[in-house]
């Protein structure tokens, strides 16, 4: 890789990562694994909200795993997909209270709702285990950087990154991109003129050409 891109990557994590972190990835590893589920295809602001008044109302996890299903549906409103994931948020907790929420990968995707991106976020977060996890910011950032194919898998992605950035920065990598991806690399009207990646971004030079 180029030396200078890899320097510009670094920075870019080392800034973004001292943003704050969301109130759903905060917490017990069972409660993470919920907001992860919450989080899917919804804003940050709109699943924080959503997992304030969700977890207002069920405390524990046993409280949450004997939940009414219709009313955790009027309590994470309006978060995308809200019925199918208020049905996946109460079978979570009833497959957590029986099995717990162990720190590996393949246990985690278990989990009713929760697949590799959702099981890397609660193994980065709640464990502090090294682990990326893949969303759409993360993916666009990449693919945009040209680092891999446009058609290359979340997979992909995460490998590429593991091999870009040492396992003891691994943790630090989704949330820094996220934000990152959030404030500059936006998916309509990126920042590109003010991006520290530019000299080095396939989409930039593309568009510029």
């Amino acid at each position: 890789m180029n030396s200078g891109l890899y320097k510009a990557l670094k920075n870019i994590v080392e800034t973004y990562y001292s943003h704050p972190v969301p109130l759903h990835v905060k917490g017990e590893p069972w409660k993470v694994v919920i907001g992860c589920i919450l989080s899917q295809r919804t804003r940050d602001e709109t699943t924080d909200r959503a997992f304030e008044r969700l977890f207002s109302r069920y405390r524990t996890l046993e409280e949450l795993a004997s939940a009414d299903v219709n009313e955790v549906e009027k309590l994470i409103y309006p978060v995308g997909f809200y019925r199918q994931k208020a049905k996946r948020i109460v079978e979570a907790a009833k497959y957590m209270l029986v099995h717990g929420v162990k720190p590996g990968r393949e246990e985690l995707m278990k989990i009713p709702g929760v697949g590799r991106k959702c099981a890397n976020i609660v193994l980065a977060f709640a464990f502090k285990k090294p682990a990326i996890a893949v969303d759409t910011h993360v993916e666009r950032i990449v693919k945009r950087l040209g680092l891999v194919d446009k058609k290359a898998s979340p997979e992909e992605v995460e490998k590429v990154l593991e091999n870009i950035f040492p396992e003891e920065e691994w943790v630090k990598v989704n949330h820094a991109l996220v934000r990152f991806g959030q404030n500059v690399c936006k998916p309509v009207r990126p920042l590109c003129n003010t991006c520290t990646l530019k000299t080095y971004c396939k989409f930039y030079n593309s568009n510029i050409q």
